[in-house]
């Protein structure tokens, strides 16, 4: 079975995925095409989000999915029984004068808070960081689409998306999704302070850490009393927020908190909740992503989440005991010598062959298990036949010298003899 079938079968990957440019590396990388367990391209090793693949359908299947079987269901639209989210995606047209014509500008953001007040979502919008809003074609659509991927990966929802669960794994993975789709997921409301109603939790939220059930505050509701918004103050920053501006409130942290727009932000990351989705945990905003490794381990090489009872913890990260491989041409590294690229572990062949610094004198790889002389970016064998004299070949092992572009001299006359 080759590689395209076995992306395919494994639902990792889509046709028109294969092909398309590195964003972050163009010139190594002619085209993307994923690995087949790990979640990165084979050509240029970087994540699918670094690649200009379009996505949105995926995207919209994945985050559909997720809020199946959740309060959120009016976000999602059902096709042939296969959940879609409805982006509500804003367009916004201004007339703008001119000598004399008027001109038509128009905005469109590929995602705005639902919500029925559009100059509400347009304020929300511009309290964001320019470069995070999400106008189509912009910087800020290209934000929004990375962070759908790394917030919300398909694979810590949807065992089908992930590579050899044996049947046990599944169970516990299904049951770990019911759990947080149960007690943690939410979106975001938008409201003006002044129009939020709120009530105390009930004693049963306030044992569970406050709003951890489907609703956060139970009982009579009341409208808030007539309160100026600089009496609100930030959960994030402890800002007071403006006059006439809107706040971003979680239900499951209570109607008592509110963010700044641009304060709605993943508590370990601290980016931008994507489309506003959260995961509250002990007083906290979580991204998916983040929500996930604070409850169980990921892998490191497949970035999976971990739900068999035995993987090995390396390099300060944790591994499937199948995927604690080499990076480059992913043999086994159990029992044997690697060494950490970038954080990433390689055997001790891939190394010399791809990483290792190259000696000057010899040109040749140096072993990382040899000495070396290192000096301004250059390298060379601690030895007498790779670190002399460039002129005279006198051993410079303890010795003064003068280097010149790789070049090494024992004394100026050398240099100036080899110079000349």
């Amino acid at each position: 079975m080759n590689l395209e079938n076995k992306v395919k079968k494994m639902g990792l990957g889509h046709e028109e995925g294969f092909g398309a440019p590195c964003l972050k590396c163009k010139e190594k990388c002619e085209g993307f095409e994923l690995h087949y367990w790990r979640k990165i391209c084979r050509n240029c090793k970087c994540g699918q989000e670094e690649h200009d693949i379009p996505s949105s359908n995926e995207e919209d299947r994945k985050v559909g999915k997720l809020f199946e079987d959740t309060k959120y269901t009016t976000l999602i639209a059902k096709l042939k029984n296969d959940p879609v989210y409805k982006r509500n995606v804003m367009i916004l047209t201004s007339p703008l004068p001119a000598k004399k014509n008027i001109t038509i500008d128009t905005v469109t953001y590929e995602w705005a808070p639902p919500v029925q007040n559009q100059t509400l979502a347009r304020q929300y919008m511009q309290m964001l960081p320019k470069e995070k809003q999400p106008v189509a074609g912009s910087e800020g659509a290209q934000y929004r689409k990375k962070q759908l991927a790394k917030q919300l990966p398909a694979h810590d929802q949807d065992p089908s998306k992930c590579h050899e669960l044996s049947p046990s794994e599944v169970r516990h993975m299904e049951q770990f999704v019911k759990k947080y789709k149960r007690e943690a997921l939410g979106v975001g409301d938008v409201k003006l302070p002044g129009d939020v109603e709120v009530s105390a939790p009930d004693e049963n939220s306030l044992k569970n850490g406050g709003g951890r059930g489907t609703s956060s505050a139970v009982g009579t509701m009341e409208k808030s009393p007539n309160r100026k918004a600089s009496q609100y103050s930030c959960y994030h920053c402890k800002l007071n927020m403006k006059e006439g501006d809107p706040a971003v409130y979680a239900e499951r942290a209570g109607y008592d908190k509110l963010w700044h727009p641009g304060c709605f932000v993943c508590c370990t990351c601290g980016e931008l909740l994507v489309d506003m989705i959260y995961f509250w945990k002990n007083g906290n905003l979580y991204c998916g992503r983040h929500y996930c490794d604070s409850e169980r381990p990921r892998c490191a090489g497949c970035d999976e989440l971990i739900f068999s009872n035995e993987y090995t913890l390396a390099e300060g990260q944790n591994w499937h005991l199948k995927h604690f491989c080499c990076f480059d041409c992913d043999c086994v590294l159990a029992g044997i010598t690697y060494l950490t690229v970038n954080d990433k572990p390689v055997c001790k062949s891939c190394y010399m062959k791809n990483h290792a610094v190259t000696c000057q004198g010899c040109h040749n790889a140096i072993d990382p298990e040899v000495q070396r002389v290192t000096y301004n970016n250059f390298n060379w064998h601690a030895t007498q036949e790779c670190f002399l004299c460039s002129c005279c070949s006198k051993c410079l092992i303890g010795q003064k010298f003068i280097s010149v572009e790789g070049m090494l001299f024992c004394s100026v006359g050398c240099k100036e003899k080899m110079m000349s």
